[in-house]
Parts: C-alpha cells; sequence; structure tokens
C-alpha cells in the first residue's frame, strides 16, 4: 500500500488545494481532496481487470469550482455538513430558540447551505500502519457560519486497506447545542459510465423506511414489504421503475440504534463483476439514484453522467 500527496490546484484567495491517492496491492486506488473533502475517483478493476473510475468526479479542482458546475451542485463525491438532507423552511429550532437557515432547495434548507462543508477547505494529515493507509481531514466550522450555532471541529478520516476496504470516519466536538449530520456524498456507477444503472442490483437489510412528503419526513417510519422499496432480495434498481419515476431519493431505517458497525447493503453489477458492500453504525441509509444530475461541458466537451437514465 502506498499514499501519494500532490497538488490539486488553487482556490480564488490562494489557497492551496491537495490531493491523496490511496493505493493497494489490489489495483484499487482511491483520489481524495482537501477541498470539501471530496472522494475525487474511485478506480477499481473489473471481473476481466481493466481499472476504471466507478464514480463520479472531475480530475480538475477547477471544474468543481466553476459557475457551471456550482450552478448545478450534484455535490459530487464531498463530504456533507454540517446537516445532510432537507430542513424543512429552513426553521431550525434548538433549545427554544429558532434559527432561520438558508434556503437553497425550493423552500428547504439543504446540505448544510450555500456554504457547505463541501466547498470549505479542510487541514490535512497523511498516515499509514501495517494494516492500512489513510488520510485525516479536518475543518473548524465557527459559530453561526451558515446561521449554525456553535464552534464546531469536524475530523473526517479515509482509510484503505488490502482487504479492499474503504473506511469514513467521521468525529465532531462543539462548544454549544447543534445539530450534525455528516455524510459522504459519492455516486457508483459500477459500469464506469458505459451505461446508466438501472440494471445495477442492489440489497438492502432494511425492512423500513422514512415516510416523506415532498422530501420531507411526516415523522412516520413505514414498511417497505410489497412496495417497489422492498429489497431484501437483490434487485435491479428498475425492477418497478414504473411506480417510482424519478427513481429513488429515499430513507431506509436500519434498526441501528446502538451504532454497532454492521453490513447494511450491496450494490453490483453483472457485467462488470464489480460489487460495494457497505457496512455502517447509523440508524438510516439514503439511497439517491441521481435523477437530478446535469449534463456539463468540461474542456468542450459534454459530460453526462450515466447514473438515473441515458441521454442524447
Amino acid at each position: 500500500m502506498k499514499i501519494e500527496t500532490t497538488t490539486f490546484g488553487q482556490l480564488p484567495d490562494g489557497s492551496s488545494v491537495k490531493l491523496f491517492t490511496l493505493k493497494n496491492e489490489n489495483k484499487l486506488v482511491v483520489k481524495i481532496a482537501s477541498y470539501g473533502a471530496i472522494i475525487t475517483s474511485i478506480e477499481m478493476p473489473d471481473i476481466s481487470g481493466n481499472v476504471e473510475n466507478i464514480v463520479c468526479g472531475f480530475d480538475k479542482l477547477e471544474t468543481y469550482i466553476s459557475d457551471e458546475y456550482l450552478g448545478s451542485y450534484p455535490y459530487f463525491g464531498a463530504i456533507i455538513g454540517r446537516f445532510g438532507n432537507r430542513i424543512a423552511k429552513g426553521n431550525l429550532e434548538i433549545d427554544g430558540k429558532l434559527y432561520k437557515m438558508a434556503i437553497n432547495n425550493g423552500p428547504n434548507h439543504l446540505h448544510g447551505g450555500k456554504i457547505g462543508f463541501d466547498r470549505r477547505l479542510f487541514d490535512a494529515e497523511v498516515f499509514e500502519n501495517e494494516k492500512e493507509i489513510g488520510v485525516k481531514l479536518t475543518y473548524l466550522s465557527p459559530d453561526m457560519e451558515e446561521n449554525y450555532p456553535g464552534n464546531l471541529k469536524v475530523i473526517c478520516i479515509y482509510t484503505l486497506n488490502n482487504k479492499n476496504e474503504l473506511g469514513i470516519e467521521y468525529i465532531a466536538e462543539t462548544d454549544k447545542t447543534t445539530v450534525v449530520n455528516l455524510t459522504n456524498h459519492t455516486y457508483f456507477n459500477l459500469t464506469a459510465g458505459k451505461e446508466n444503472i438501472l440494471n445495477h442490483e442492489l440489497e438492502l437489510t432494511a425492512t423500513k423506511m422514512t415516510e416523506m412528503t415532498d422530501q420531507i419526513p411526516t415523522g412516520k417510519i413505514i414498511p417497505v414489504a410489497g412496495t417497489p422499496f422492498d429489497f431484501n432480495i437483490s434487485k435491479k434498481i428498475n425492477h418497478r421503475m414504473s411506480e417510482v419515476p424519478m427513481g429513488y431519493d429515499d430513507n431506509f431505517v436500519l434498526d441501528n440504534e446502538s451504532g454497532k458497525l454492521k453490513y447494511i447493503g450491496t450494490l453490483k453489477e453483472t457485467k462488470s463483476g464489480r460489487k460495494v458492500e457497505v457496512l455502517t453504525t447509523q440508524p438510516g441509509v439514503q439511497v439517491y439514484t441521481g435523477y437530478w444530475n446535469p449534463e456539463l461541458i468540461i474542456d468542450g466537451k459534454k459530460k453526462i453522467w450515466q447514473l438515473f437514465r441515458n441521454r442524447p
């Protein structure tokens, strides 16, 4: 295993962004930027040994900070914070006090606001030992940044080992009562973008999900049995797509309040032979099939991330 550090680019304020390349002995390569703690690529062999990138991302920092990308803003590969997902109408109440958050997704607050953790520069420190290599990324979010209360220190630790395990660990410390809901926003296409993901097969251990209205939880937990959301047995993502024409963007309940690391699902694709198994300590997992992902012009060429659908 080895880890390499290079310069990824420079932000408008002159700050330098680093790119960390983690490689194991099985030709698995993960690239992580200090800007947004972004996973820019995951290179993985297919069944024939062909190594290709299987996640949505860019080769240049300039693309992540371009007006075109930020105008669509799909959060490719980034750490989301302070609060992943939506806060209804931007109304956040903590200890009886109402905080008005930025409205940046229809009538709601999304993914930490106008400038969330996905657009912040993290301090970075690499490490390695006999079992794994990795990078520790740290960011201090000051009190009232994006109108969230409390100074919040966030640490994200990425690790890679020779078992082909990519680890993501989050640590957060605050000096005031606040909300924290961190996640990673990487999009996978196990065909390396040759086809869309509708023929990918998904298995989830979840037997329940969060009921939502207009992407806001109602407070009810409902069963998935007999619905298009039942993936207890591995099924193609498009198995009942006529009933979910915009695909999936839903929280599945994992019954894991104990916080133990447990297996919760697998995404696989037959032609490539690739699969990704997911384990988590968290009580829920969000499945999103990328309906709103944009078409972008990168270096003068149209770039299409084939997730939910093929486009001309």
